[in-house]
């Protein structure tokens, strides 16, 4: 007769309880500290993205005004006598261009005004826009054709340099490219209807 011995068994884990977590877990977990919801830690890069993105949204708009600004300025200007740099170069340019048949001050008060009217057209924009951007284009070309007319004061003896009187002109090439970016938005944005056909 065989006497056999019963091993205790041992009740399977309860895997329900979870099991404590290291003492040191804790401390290998950095503390991360979000800040409140609705406020946005100051970055200065974020800043320059925003002003960017402003700028970006405004570019049309501040073209116009300060180009406006500057005629509004120049016309101004010529109101009072002599107060005017360039007063007597657009004078001398439009009493060619007018073969002497024009008083110079009509002429000079022509100017102040057309150019004054420019600036006010740019800087309100709407309707005014499109007339005060074709003036503007005509008045440029009468500009840019002193560089012809008064080749004594424009350019330098024996060289291609221009004079100071020249570079007065020949800046207006940057003012000539806004008003063209000014331009393109205006008419691409409202393009003239294409007329239809007969089939």
């Amino acid at each position: 007769m065989s006497s056999s011995t019963v091993e205790p068994t041992l009740p399977p884990p309860d895997r329900t309880t979870p099991e404590p977590p290291p003492r040191e877990a804790h401390l290998a977990r950095p503390h991360h500290h979000h800040p409140p919801a609705g406020r946005r830690p100051w970055n200065r890069l974020a800043c320059l993205a925003d002003l960017a993105g402003l700028v970006d949204a405004h570019a049309l708009a501040l073209l116009r005004a300060t180009v406006g600004i500057v005629f509004v300025g120049f016309g101004v200007l010529k109101l009072f006598p002599s107060a005017s740099p360039a007063e007597q170069l657009a004078v001398d340019a439009a009493t060619k261009m007018t073969l002497g048949l024009v008083p110079e001050t009509v002429l000079l008060l022509a100017l102040a005004a057309l150019e004054t009217a420019i600036g006010i057209g740019l800087i309100v924009g709407r309707r005014l826009l499109r007339p005060a951007l074709v003036a503007f284009f005509l008045h440029m070309g009468g500009v840019f054709s002193t560089l012809v007319l008064l080749p004594d004061a424009m350019w330098q003896p024996h060289s291609p340099a221009p004079t100071m009187e020249g570079q007065y002109v020949v800046k207006n090439v940057v003012l000539v490219a806004v008003c063209l970016v000014v331009a393109a938005n205006e008419w691409g944005r409202h393009p003239r209807p294409r007329r239809r056909t007969a089939g």
